[in-house]
């Protein structure tokens, strides 16, 4: 399936979170929301329209978020909670915000399948973990911030994809006109 067709039938995956349920599951549909919306964002859009950076002096641009959100996803789930070694796509000591800046020479099709394949593994790693108190494994998210549990990630990706999802709407809206949550 061609990653534009992808995008397109995640981004109408979009449900409105439970309003009941037991915790993890209203976490996690809260999650997969701000997800989608997200996802929403983006359909629709050219690449050179994906990397357009729309607030001078930012550099944020549609195509820097996916690119945000999907080191995000991979940081958060598979190095922060599993403990599992990668190298960073963008985001390193030398370059920390290539995510934001090197999109103008970006390939839009290979990062937004890197960004829809991470909320895949997320997900998956998410289902494999028996409960919400179990602690992550890998290295601090914020140095000397101690412990973090499942519930603590699944909360920050609400918080990350709420903060951006603002940014989102701004930042289509500029480009095309297009509004709504």
């Amino acid at each position: 399936m061609d990653v534009r067709d992808r995008l397109e039938k995640f981004a109408g995956q979009r449900v409105m979170p439970a309003g009941t349920g037991d915790e993890r599951a209203v976490l996690r549909s809260f999650v997969d929301f701000q997800r989608t919306t997200f996802a929403q964002k983006l359909v629709g859009l050219s690449d050179g329209q994906l990397r357009q950076r729309a607030v001078s002096p930012s550099t944020m641009s549609l195509l820097g978020l996916v690119r945000h959100h999907a080191e995000g996803e991979r940081g958060l789930m598979q190095i922060l909670f599993l403990g599992e070694e990668h190298e960073p796509w963008w985001v390193t000591d030398e370059t920390p915000d290539l995510d934001w800046d090197g999109v103008d020479d970006a390939d839009v099709s290979a990062d937004l399948t890197r960004w829809l394949d991470a909320v895949e593994a997320s997900r998956a790693a998410e289902a494999q973990v028996d409960s919400l108190d179990q602690v992550a494994v890998g290295p601090e998210l914020y140095p000397g911030q101690g412990p973090v549990n499942l519930r603590w990630v699944l909360v920050h990706l609400v918080e990350e994809y709420a903060r951006h999802n603002g940014h989102a709407d701004l930042l289509r809206e500029r480009l095309d006109g297009a509004t709504g949550y």
